[in-house]
């Protein structure tokens, strides 16, 4: 009997966890959304893997997996009308890290409000870190609109975080 010989897709979807699981946090929002999108990600990349061409980036076509995963769900929930809160916003109510806190929120919330184009291309710039290349790749459009893209989220977002700093003041 020979020893288990570790199939080498496993092994290289394995070393991108922390990737992907970023990637998902910055498009989701939540921690449990985004463990469950890593996980369909997953899924569906296990169950078609057959389709993936040896010789190209495996974290590009996650990362294309993982944004048309997000995207079915969200056009799912919007279908059913629910509602998420996220459970985070109670945590860590009146302790030292309490205002850091109040910051991620605020910029949690800035970014829920940019349109979900603006949304992914932030979370693989800006969190993720590809380059301008890598992404327009994995989001298929040319390097130009993505650049545009990124520009106009920038500003949108920017503009949210200065509207919410002046209400708090």
């Amino acid at each position: 009997m020979t020893p288990y010989a570790a199939n080498p897709l496993h092994t290289e979807l394995a070393a991108l966890l922390p990737r992907l699981r970023r990637f998902a946090r910055s498009i989701t929002y939540q921690r449990e959304d985004a463990d469950d999108l890593v996980q369909v990600g997953l899924e569906r990349a296990l169950g078609r893997s057959g389709q993936f061409e040896a010789g190209t980036r495996l974290d590009s076509w996650m990362f294309r997996i993982m944004k048309n995963a997000w995207i079915d769900e969200v056009r799912s929930r919007i279908r059913r009308d629910r509602v998420f809160s996220p459970e985070e916003a109670g945590e860590h109510v009146g302790d030292d890290y309490a205002e850091a806190h109040q910051q991620r929120m605020a910029i949690q919330k800035a970014i829920s409000l940019l349109s979900d184009d603006h949304r992914i291309v932030i979370g693989l710039v800006l969190v993720d870190g590809l380059a301008y290349k890598e992404a327009a790749d994995v989001l298929d459009i040319p390097m130009g609109t993505l650049t545009s893209r990124l520009a106009r989220a920038r500003e949108a977002l920017q503009g949210l975080l200065s509207e919410q700093a002046r209400t708090v003041s």
